[in-house]
């Protein structure tokens, strides 16, 4: 396979994106398809240099920009004219004031679901993606690639398609069938793996460091630091959809654990900028009990996440061995929230809650945040008097397999009124 040219780093065009900082020691590096430090071996992430100047005008700037992520491009690794590129324009989904769940829990405060079903591929992956496009536009990469439990690989074969890019993604071998379709429909190269998540992202880590990877832009590996900070936007839509202000409480699910820390960073940018009043707010993380290693750390009071094989039916969130699970745990300890995990049951009966109450048919993940608020409150953690904010990452269509053995006609009857009635369906 001939070498691809990748554009020099000098040349890239990244917005306010200045360069890559070590979150461990510190040290900064070009832009560039970099992730680790070569110091210390921390994870690079990018560091700004944000838009200075009145709060209001920057308001009302994002106010008036797309429907979508790109409305905060001031505040991302994205050049300036983003929304006019290919793309798929994910974000700036449904904040849906849930007051039926809410009775349903005890909640007596606002409680709200942040629905990002609602994306192009239907889960938030689409979000972290569009910014690793821009990136990898800016590196001159021509294949798009990723390590997947699922939602990302049809994210990611989705954008290439869009942008006019290759794309070939790998995935476990034994994921949901609703997952797999939506990957493969896409037409680029779909690859199964045999062996859980782990086994696909160290096969990854192993092909970007050969020939054969050459001119591969890795969404979650190469490109991870750009690919991250979409997540952000959760953060900056939340706040604005609340009226520019702070939720007290939101409950996050953990894979890697990223998408947590990375929310956490975007409100921790909107007080710097001032566009929100600096106040506290808690930050929980959400686990299924079946990889649950973050949820086993911080319950023990230890900071090192131990790695575990999963076994859940919440196969987007089973990563044994998760990246961020260290800043997870600081994060949650420093704001003072918690991470909790659920056993599948409760994530079945928190799916079919939500449906129940709200109309939302949430993916596993979903159920996962739902079912561990559900057990925060009933503990005595989560405040049901303050404004909470829980994340629903994916539509539920993804993972049928989760409900469907539970899940059918109240009845099946004869085409007559007499069976209605016979039936007990008549009220």
């Amino acid at each position: 396979m001939p070498v691809q040219t990748i554009a020099s780093t000098a040349s890239v065009e990244l917005g306010p994106a200045a360069a890559l900082s070590c979150r461990e020691c510190g040290e900064r590096f070009d832009l560039g398809p970099i992730f680790a430090c070569t110091s210390c071996f921390g994870p690079l992430e990018i560091a700004y240099e944000l838009p200075q100047g009145d709060p209001e005008e920057l308001r009302r700037r994002i106010e008036a920009g797309p429907e979508s992520i790109w409305r905060y491009a001031p505040l991302l690794p994205v050049p300036a004219d983003v929304a006019g590129k290919p793309n798929l324009n994910p974000g700036f989904t449904k904040l849906v004031k849930a007051d039926n769940l809410a009775r349903e829990l005890g909640v007596t405060g606002e409680l709200f679901v942040k629905d990002d079903s609602g994306n192009p591929t239907h889960s938030f992956k689409d979000r972290v993606v569009a910014i690793a496009v821009e990136a990898a536009r800016a590196f001159g990469f021509t294949t798009l690639s990723c390590s997947s439990t699922g939602n990302l690989a049809g994210a990611v074969g989705a954008a290439a398609a869009r942008a006019g890019l290759r794309s070939c993604v790998f995935i476990p071998h034994d994921l949901e069938q609703g997952k797999v379709v939506m990957a493969a429909v896409y037409g680029g190269e779909l690859v199964g793996i045999e062996g859980n998540y782990d086994a696909v992202n160290r096969f990854c880590s192993e092909l970007i460091g050969d020939p054969l990877g050459e001119g591969w832009g890795f969404v979650n590996v190469n490109l991870r630091p750009y690919y991250a900070e979409g997540s952000k936007t959760l953060a900056y839509e939340i706040c604005e959809q609340l009226g520019w202000r702070l939720p007290d409480q939101i409950v996050i699910p953990i894979a890697s654990g990223s998408q947590l820390t990375k929310i956490d960073k975007g409100l921790q940018e909107l007080i710097a900028l001032g566009l929100v009043e600096d106040r506290p707010y808690k930050i929980f993380g959400a686990q299924a009990e079946g990889c649950s290693p973050v949820s086993a750390a911080f319950k023990a009071g230890h900071d090192v996440v131990r790695p575990v094989k999963a076994d859940t039916i919440a196969k987007s969130l089973a990563i044994g061995n998760p990246a961020d699970g260290p800043y997870v745990l600081d994060i949650a300890r420093r704001t003072g929230g918690a991470v909790e995990d659920v056993t599948d049951e409760q994530i079945v009966d928190a799916i079919k809650l939500l449906a129940r109450t709200e109309g939302i048919f949430a993916e596993t993940a979903g159920g996962v945040t739902v079912g561990v608020t559900r057990k925060l409150i009933e503990a005595g953690v989560l405040d049901p008097s303050l404004t909470t904010v829980v994340l629903n990452t994916g539509d539920g269509l993804k993972t049928l397999d989760a409900v469907a053995p539970t899940t059918g006609p109240t009845a099946t009857i004869r085409p007559s009124l007499d069976a209605f009635r016979d039936a007990g369906l008549a009220l």
